[in-house]
């Protein structure tokens, strides 16, 4: 591959607490080969992901759109609750392999997609040149089937052809496929979206990990071991893009998809979100805020901090800032170009606020939040872990991140003006998705 522009390679983990990385501040679970992308590149603080839920959250990840704006509202359902294919992000958005296909890229996505059934709506019909993955939310790692309500569904896809590999290690064919697109002969860079599906449960680690881990009490101890197990597959990916010369011409980008889950399948647990409370499904900081790396050496700072706020939808134009593609004037995003503030940890955040939502916005119970500067106010909150508890008087949750990220106080009393500025700007914001619509 002798081309000039770089490559892009986008991991999204699934599942995955704020502080389940080393450089992140675990010491329990060992991470070398992605502390290694934070090392030789620049990691962030302050990063949220789209949205608390996996399908909203992915759909915000590749529009670089807000999902109430990219029009999807929750996770997409499995066909048998949605024969019509009704579910799914829009095809009339533009994801990022859409972006960079338009501009002489090889699009590839390998892992879990979860946008969608139909064929339009599936990889190959949202930019992807080439789909290797499961279709679904979830599989088992080693069957491939989808354990859920109603029907077990074999899902294990190349393209749009149902393909069979019973017995082998999901992490481990991820790995082959992306080797195997990166290594095609072909004059255009590659973008390739590696949607690891990993820790999300089925927790099922390397069984060397288990017995590494085997000091922890469970569920840390399996979520351990399959932190570690994504950490090897990731290192593999690395060693191959350095084996065959392309490592310093290819921005790898390095988040979780929200924050870690504590339901029944998860053993109820098992990942931290550090200082932060909550976890999947909450607009806590532990629901949304993530870890988040970009490496780049050729242009970016390395072993380098930014505590400026971001959020996924922000990589759609950094990205195509770095690779030096111009996005499409008439289409508009919600997301901001981070290089400035990349390349010098001087300049401020480029967002003045920050909305995320989840469920029918007609729905005055669905779960939202909007921040400004370091206040936040979350529209009916919720605790999946149970730590913190709401009344009737919760349900606009005011808090001060900086003099109180945990987010165990509610600060509406004492400030009811700042409660109604909030308040009125994510009312305003629904009213304007809705006109858009």
């Amino acid at each position: 591959m002798a081309q000039e522009r770089p490559n892009v390679l986008v991991i999204l983990t699934d599942d995955q607490g704020y502080m389940d990385l080393g450089s992140y501040g675990a010491t329990d679970l060992r991470t070398p080969h992605i502390d290694r992308l934070a090392e030789t590149g620049v990691k962030f603080t302050q990063f949220y992901a789209a949205a608390p839920v996996c399908s909203p959250s992915r759909a915000g990840f590749l529009t670089g759109k807000y999902n109430f704006n990219a029009g999807l509202f929750g996770n997409v359902a499995p066909p048998h609750r949605d024969p019509e294919g009704n579910s799914g992000l829009p095809t009339s958005e533009i994801t990022m392999a859409e972006l960079f296909k338009g501009n002489g890229y090889r699009t590839g996505l390998i892992g879990k997609w979860h946008l969608g059934h139909t064929p339009e709506k599936l990889p190959n019909g949202q930019g992807f040149d080439y789909f290797f993955g499961h279709q679904r939310g979830c599989i088992d790692n080693f069957s491939h089937f989808f354990y859920w309500s109603g029907p077990n569904l074999h899902d294990l896809y190349q393209n749009e052809q149902e393909i069979y590999r019973p017995g082998e290690f999901f992490g481990d064919l991820m790995v082959e496929e992306a080797k195997d697109f990166m290594d095609q002969d072909s004059d255009q860079p590659f973008f390739m979206y590696w949607a690891i599906n990993m820790p999300h449960y089925p927790y099922q680690g390397d069984p060397k990990w288990l017995k590494a881990y085997a000091d922890l009490d469970s569920p840390r101890k399996e979520y351990a071991a399959f932190v570690s197990t994504i950490d090897e597959l990731v290192g593999e990916v690395y060693a191959h893009l350095k084996a065959i010369g392309e490592l310093e011409n290819t921005i790898i980008v390095y988040q979780s998809d929200h924050g870690h889950s504590v339901e029944e399948r998860a053993f109820f647990g098992g990942g931290d979100p550090g200082p932060f409370s909550g976890a999947k499904f909450s607009m806590l900081e532990g629901g949304i805020r993530v870890p988040a790396i970009i490496r780049y050496p050729q242009k970016l700072p390395q072993n380098e901090l930014r505590h400026q706020w971001a959020n996924s939808i922000d990589w759609m134009p950094t990205l195509a800032a770095l690779a030096d593609i111009d996005l499409p004037p008439s289409h508009q995003i919600d997301g901001k170009n981070l290089l400035p503030l990349l390349l010098n940890p001087q300049v401020p955040s480029p967002h003045q606020t920050m909305y995320w939502g989840t469920g029918l916005p007609e729905n005055e119970n669905h779960p939202w939040a909007v921040r400004k500067g370091p206040w936040k106010l979350i529209g009916n909150p919720s605790d999946p872990t149970g730590k913190l508890q709401f009344g009737e008087g919760d349900k606009l949750y005011l808090v001060n991140l900086e003099s109180d990220s945990t987010e165990v106080r509610n600060l509406a009393p004492q400030h009811p003006e700042k409660t109604q500025e909030l308040h009125m700007l994510y009312k305003n914001w629904v009213e304007d998705f809705k006109k858009d619509k």
